[in-house]
Protein backbone atom coordinates (compact mmCIF):
# COMPACT_ATOMS: atom_id res chain seq x y z
CA UNK A 1 0.00 0.00 0.00
CA UNK A 2 1.28 3.38 -1.17
CA UNK A 3 0.86 6.17 0.33
CA UNK A 4 -0.30 9.52 -1.49
CA UNK A 5 -1.30 13.22 -0.35
CA UNK A 6 -3.61 15.62 -2.19
CA UNK A 7 -3.31 18.67 -1.22
CA UNK A 8 -5.17 21.91 -2.39
CA UNK A 9 -8.58 22.98 -2.26
CA UNK A 10 -11.77 21.37 -0.50
CA UNK A 11 -14.78 22.95 -1.49
CA UNK A 12 -18.71 22.20 -2.80
CA UNK A 13 -19.52 22.42 -6.54
CA UNK A 14 -22.78 23.63 -6.70
CA UNK A 15 -24.95 22.12 -9.58
CA UNK A 16 -27.79 22.74 -11.21
CA UNK A 17 -28.58 19.47 -9.29
CA UNK A 18 -27.91 20.22 -6.21
CA UNK A 19 -24.47 20.52 -4.16
CA UNK A 20 -22.09 17.59 -4.58
CA UNK A 21 -18.51 17.54 -3.10
CA UNK A 22 -15.64 18.13 -4.95
CA UNK A 23 -12.09 20.01 -5.31
CA UNK A 24 -9.40 18.13 -7.60
CA UNK A 25 -6.79 17.33 -4.21
CA UNK A 26 -10.33 15.58 -2.80
CA UNK A 27 -11.28 13.94 -5.80
CA UNK A 28 -7.91 12.92 -6.40
CA UNK A 29 -7.48 11.31 -2.69
CA UNK A 30 -11.38 9.75 -2.86
CA UNK A 31 -10.08 7.56 -6.20
CA UNK A 32 -6.52 6.98 -5.03
CA UNK A 33 -7.96 5.41 -2.01
CA UNK A 34 -10.28 3.58 -3.96
CA UNK A 35 -7.70 1.95 -5.84
CA UNK A 36 -6.05 0.47 -3.28
CA UNK A 37 -3.82 3.21 -1.83
CA UNK A 38 -3.59 4.96 1.78
CA UNK A 39 -4.80 8.50 0.46
CA UNK A 40 -4.93 11.46 2.35
CA UNK A 41 -6.67 14.99 1.99
CA UNK A 42 -4.38 17.89 2.73
CA UNK A 43 -6.64 20.63 3.06
CA UNK A 44 -8.93 22.78 5.22
CA UNK A 45 -12.50 23.82 5.59
CA UNK A 46 -14.61 25.85 7.47
CA UNK A 47 -16.35 25.39 10.95
CA UNK A 48 -19.77 25.45 9.46
CA UNK A 49 -22.69 23.27 7.81
CA UNK A 50 -20.86 22.56 4.67
CA UNK A 51 -17.59 21.84 6.51
CA UNK A 52 -19.62 19.06 8.75
CA UNK A 53 -21.28 17.68 5.36
CA UNK A 54 -17.77 17.52 3.78
CA UNK A 55 -16.61 15.30 6.59
CA UNK A 56 -20.10 13.19 6.20
CA UNK A 57 -19.78 12.72 2.51
CA UNK A 58 -16.10 11.61 2.90
CA UNK A 59 -16.50 9.46 6.06
CA UNK A 60 -17.67 6.10 3.80
CA UNK A 61 -14.40 6.76 1.04
CA UNK A 62 -11.33 4.62 1.54
CA UNK A 63 -9.47 8.73 2.31
CA UNK A 64 -7.55 9.71 5.50
CA UNK A 65 -9.76 13.18 6.39
CA UNK A 66 -7.99 13.59 9.28
CA UNK A 67 -5.06 15.58 8.46
CA UNK A 68 -8.16 18.48 7.13
CA UNK A 69 -7.79 21.41 9.43
CA UNK A 70 -11.03 23.67 10.66
CA UNK A 71 -10.72 26.98 10.54
CA UNK A 72 -12.75 29.14 13.07
CA UNK A 73 -13.73 32.43 10.70
CA UNK A 74 -13.32 31.54 6.69
CA UNK A 75 -16.21 29.53 5.15
CA UNK A 76 -15.48 26.18 3.49
CA UNK A 77 -14.97 26.64 -0.30
CA UNK A 78 -17.45 26.66 -2.59
CA UNK A 79 -17.94 26.79 -6.18
CA UNK A 80 -21.18 28.00 -9.06
CA UNK A 81 -20.87 25.41 -11.77
CA UNK A 82 -23.13 25.44 -15.02
CA UNK A 83 -22.94 23.39 -16.99
CA UNK A 84 -23.31 23.15 -21.01
CA UNK A 85 -23.56 19.76 -22.88
CA UNK A 86 -21.63 18.34 -19.96
CA UNK A 87 -19.08 20.31 -19.73
CA UNK A 88 -18.43 22.68 -16.68
CA UNK A 89 -18.08 26.50 -16.31
CA UNK A 90 -16.94 27.76 -12.74
CA UNK A 91 -17.38 30.75 -10.51
CA UNK A 92 -15.34 30.49 -7.49
CA UNK A 93 -16.28 31.67 -4.39
CA UNK A 94 -13.38 33.84 -2.45
CA UNK A 95 -12.19 33.72 0.26
CA UNK A 96 -12.34 30.33 1.56
CA UNK A 97 -10.83 28.16 4.30
CA UNK A 98 -8.84 26.02 1.64
CA UNK A 99 -6.83 29.95 1.07
CA UNK A 100 -5.58 29.76 4.79
CA UNK A 101 -3.35 26.07 4.46
CA UNK A 102 -1.35 26.32 7.45
CA UNK A 103 1.90 24.92 7.37
CA UNK A 104 2.07 22.05 10.70
CA UNK A 105 4.43 19.66 11.51
CA UNK A 106 1.91 16.97 11.05
CA UNK A 107 1.55 17.65 7.61
CA UNK A 108 5.27 18.22 6.77
CA UNK A 109 5.86 14.48 8.75
CA UNK A 110 2.35 13.26 6.30
CA UNK A 111 4.76 14.45 3.34
CA UNK A 112 8.20 13.02 4.74
CA UNK A 113 6.33 9.25 3.92
CA UNK A 114 4.37 10.16 1.63
CA UNK A 115 5.49 7.79 -2.02
CA UNK A 116 3.43 10.64 -4.09
CA UNK A 117 2.10 14.07 -3.37
CA UNK A 118 -0.24 15.83 -5.79
CA UNK A 119 -0.75 19.54 -6.08
CA UNK A 120 -2.45 21.98 -8.28
CA UNK A 121 -2.47 25.74 -9.39
CA UNK A 122 -5.96 26.52 -8.10
CA UNK A 123 -5.24 25.55 -4.75
CA UNK A 124 -2.04 28.67 -5.00
CA UNK A 125 -4.04 31.14 -5.60
CA UNK A 126 -3.62 32.91 -1.72
CA UNK A 127 0.30 34.00 -0.95
CA UNK A 128 -0.35 31.68 2.37
CA UNK A 129 -1.79 28.24 0.80
CA UNK A 130 1.14 28.93 -1.98
CA UNK A 131 3.72 28.99 0.61
CA UNK A 132 2.40 25.89 2.72
CA UNK A 133 1.89 23.86 -0.50
CA UNK A 134 5.09 24.78 -1.74
CA UNK A 135 7.09 23.94 1.61
CA UNK A 136 5.26 20.32 2.12
CA UNK A 137 6.13 19.18 -2.06
CA UNK A 138 9.57 20.65 -0.70
CA UNK A 139 9.60 18.30 2.68
CA UNK A 140 9.08 14.74 0.26
CA UNK A 141 11.52 12.34 -0.14
CA UNK A 142 13.90 12.35 -3.36
CA UNK A 143 11.92 9.08 -4.73
CA UNK A 144 8.34 10.88 -4.31
CA UNK A 145 6.38 11.77 -7.36
CA UNK A 146 5.65 15.38 -6.98
CA UNK A 147 2.77 15.53 -9.14
CA UNK A 148 1.73 18.92 -10.71
CA UNK A 149 -1.84 19.08 -12.09
CA UNK A 150 -2.67 22.13 -13.74
CA UNK A 151 -6.20 23.83 -13.40
CA UNK A 152 -6.06 27.38 -14.75
CA UNK A 153 -9.15 28.65 -13.56
CA UNK A 154 -9.45 32.59 -14.60
CA UNK A 155 -7.93 34.67 -12.96
CA UNK A 156 -6.41 32.62 -10.42
CA UNK A 157 -3.39 31.69 -12.20
CA UNK A 158 0.32 33.58 -13.19
CA UNK A 159 2.97 32.49 -15.25
CA UNK A 160 5.01 32.53 -12.18
CA UNK A 161 2.73 29.72 -10.21
CA UNK A 162 3.12 27.40 -13.21
CA UNK A 163 7.15 28.00 -13.25
CA UNK A 164 7.64 27.62 -9.79
CA UNK A 165 5.52 24.59 -9.56
CA UNK A 166 7.24 22.97 -12.51
CA UNK A 167 10.51 23.65 -10.48
CA UNK A 168 9.10 21.12 -7.66
CA UNK A 169 7.39 18.77 -10.11
CA UNK A 170 8.67 15.21 -11.71
CA UNK A 171 5.34 14.72 -13.12
CA UNK A 172 3.06 17.01 -14.72
CA UNK A 173 -0.73 16.61 -16.17
CA UNK A 174 -2.76 19.43 -18.25
CA UNK A 175 -5.49 19.05 -20.72
CA UNK A 176 -4.96 20.23 -24.51
CA UNK A 177 -6.52 23.13 -24.00
CA UNK A 178 -4.48 24.36 -21.13
CA UNK A 179 -0.71 23.03 -22.83
CA UNK A 180 -0.72 26.07 -25.12
CA UNK A 181 -1.96 28.34 -22.45
CA UNK A 182 0.97 26.92 -20.05
CA UNK A 183 3.68 27.45 -22.89
CA UNK A 184 2.35 30.97 -23.44
CA UNK A 185 2.38 31.94 -19.76
CA UNK A 186 6.03 30.26 -19.34
CA UNK A 187 7.27 32.88 -21.95
CA UNK A 188 8.09 29.91 -24.95
CA UNK A 189 7.10 30.12 -28.45
CA UNK A 190 4.24 28.03 -29.72
CA UNK A 191 4.29 24.50 -30.61
CA UNK A 192 2.90 22.67 -33.34
CA UNK A 193 2.19 19.54 -31.52
CA UNK A 194 1.47 18.62 -28.05
CA UNK A 195 4.45 16.44 -28.01
CA UNK A 196 6.74 18.75 -29.05
CA UNK A 197 5.12 20.98 -26.37
CA UNK A 198 5.91 18.58 -24.06
CA UNK A 199 9.38 18.16 -25.02
CA UNK A 200 10.08 21.51 -24.47
CA UNK A 201 8.62 21.19 -20.96
CA UNK A 202 11.19 18.28 -20.12
CA UNK A 203 13.94 20.04 -21.47
CA UNK A 204 13.53 23.16 -20.14
CA UNK A 205 12.75 21.92 -16.29
CA UNK A 206 15.24 19.65 -15.21
CA UNK A 207 13.51 17.16 -12.33
CA UNK A 208 10.48 16.44 -14.80
CA UNK A 209 10.33 12.74 -16.02
CA UNK A 210 6.63 12.71 -17.25
CA UNK A 211 4.25 14.99 -18.62
CA UNK A 212 0.68 13.85 -19.41
CA UNK A 213 -1.78 16.16 -21.87
CA UNK A 214 -5.49 14.65 -21.67
CA UNK A 215 -7.73 15.56 -24.41
CA UNK A 216 -11.02 14.10 -23.24
CA UNK A 217 -12.86 11.94 -25.28
CA UNK A 218 -9.73 12.03 -27.30
CA UNK A 219 -7.57 10.25 -24.98
CA UNK A 220 -4.22 11.01 -24.00
CA UNK A 221 -0.96 11.61 -24.67
CA UNK A 222 2.48 10.77 -22.25
CA UNK A 223 6.08 11.71 -22.82
CA UNK A 224 8.81 10.95 -20.80
CA UNK A 225 12.47 11.69 -21.49
CA UNK A 226 13.06 7.92 -23.54
CA UNK A 227 9.46 7.76 -25.20
CA UNK A 228 6.08 8.37 -25.73
CA UNK A 229 2.67 6.68 -25.46
CA UNK A 230 -0.79 7.99 -27.27
CA UNK A 231 -3.80 6.95 -26.23
CA UNK A 232 -7.36 7.23 -28.34
CA UNK A 233 -9.87 7.20 -25.85
CA UNK A 234 -12.66 5.20 -24.30
CA UNK A 235 -15.80 5.84 -26.13
CA UNK A 236 -18.62 6.36 -23.22
CA UNK A 237 -22.06 8.61 -23.06
CA UNK A 238 -20.77 11.92 -20.96
CA UNK A 239 -22.86 12.18 -17.92
CA UNK A 240 -20.68 15.36 -16.89
CA UNK A 241 -16.81 15.74 -16.95
CA UNK A 242 -16.52 17.37 -13.31
CA UNK A 243 -13.70 15.14 -11.60
CA UNK A 244 -12.97 13.09 -14.62
CA UNK A 245 -9.26 14.17 -15.18
CA UNK A 246 -8.72 14.14 -11.74
CA UNK A 247 -9.86 10.36 -11.40
CA UNK A 248 -7.26 10.13 -14.81
CA UNK A 249 -4.38 11.21 -12.47
CA UNK A 250 -5.02 9.12 -9.69
CA UNK A 251 -5.15 6.24 -12.01
CA UNK A 252 -1.92 7.08 -13.49
CA UNK A 253 -0.35 8.08 -10.45
CA UNK A 254 -1.76 4.21 -9.07
CA UNK A 255 0.16 2.86 -11.91
CA UNK A 256 3.42 5.06 -12.10
CA UNK A 257 4.20 3.18 -8.10
CA UNK A 258 3.97 -0.08 -9.58
CA UNK A 259 6.21 1.00 -11.91
CA UNK A 260 3.84 0.45 -15.11
CA UNK A 261 4.89 0.63 -18.15
CA UNK A 262 3.60 4.57 -20.20
CA UNK A 263 1.01 2.02 -21.97
CA UNK A 264 -0.87 1.59 -18.58
CA UNK A 265 -0.34 4.22 -16.96
CA UNK A 266 -2.45 5.66 -20.44
CA UNK A 267 -4.79 3.28 -20.34
CA UNK A 268 -5.85 3.31 -16.35
CA UNK A 269 -6.03 6.76 -16.40
CA UNK A 270 -8.10 6.64 -19.65
CA UNK A 271 -10.30 4.00 -18.20
CA UNK A 272 -10.68 5.99 -14.78
CA UNK A 273 -11.54 9.03 -16.19
CA UNK A 274 -14.03 7.80 -18.57
CA UNK A 275 -16.06 5.99 -16.17
CA UNK A 276 -16.20 8.81 -14.35
CA UNK A 277 -17.16 11.07 -16.75
CA UNK A 278 -20.10 8.55 -17.71
CA UNK A 279 -21.54 9.28 -14.26
CA UNK A 280 -22.63 12.27 -12.48
CA UNK A 281 -20.14 13.86 -10.06
CA UNK A 282 -16.88 13.85 -9.10
CA UNK A 283 -17.22 11.21 -6.44
CA UNK A 284 -19.70 8.22 -8.25
CA UNK A 285 -20.16 4.86 -6.68
CA UNK A 286 -17.91 1.93 -7.92
CA UNK A 287 -19.33 -0.98 -7.65
CA UNK A 288 -17.10 -3.85 -7.01
CA UNK A 289 -17.79 -5.39 -10.04
CA UNK A 290 -17.00 -2.37 -12.00
CA UNK A 291 -13.76 -2.09 -9.59
CA UNK A 292 -12.72 -5.56 -11.10
CA UNK A 293 -13.82 -5.34 -14.59
CA UNK A 294 -11.95 -2.00 -15.39
CA UNK A 295 -8.66 -3.39 -13.15
CA UNK A 296 -8.35 -6.74 -15.31
CA UNK A 297 -9.45 -4.59 -18.63
CA UNK A 298 -5.76 -2.10 -17.72
CA UNK A 299 -4.14 -5.13 -16.43
CA UNK A 300 -5.12 -7.69 -18.78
Amino acid sequence: MKTILGIGELLWDVLPAGPQLGGAPANYSVMAGRLGNHATVISRIGRDALGERALQVLAPFPVDCRQLQVDDEQPTGAVTVELLEGQPSYVIHQPAAWDFLELTSEWQAQAALADAVCFGSLGQRSERSRRTIHALVGATRPDCHRIFDVNLRAPFYTGEIVRESLELASVMKMNDVEAPLVLNLLGYAAEATLRAGAERLLTEFANLTLVAITRGGEGSLLVSRSEWDEHSGVAIKVADTIGAGDAFTAAMTHYLLKGAPLHTLNEAGNRWGSFVASQSGAMPAIPAETLARITAEIEG
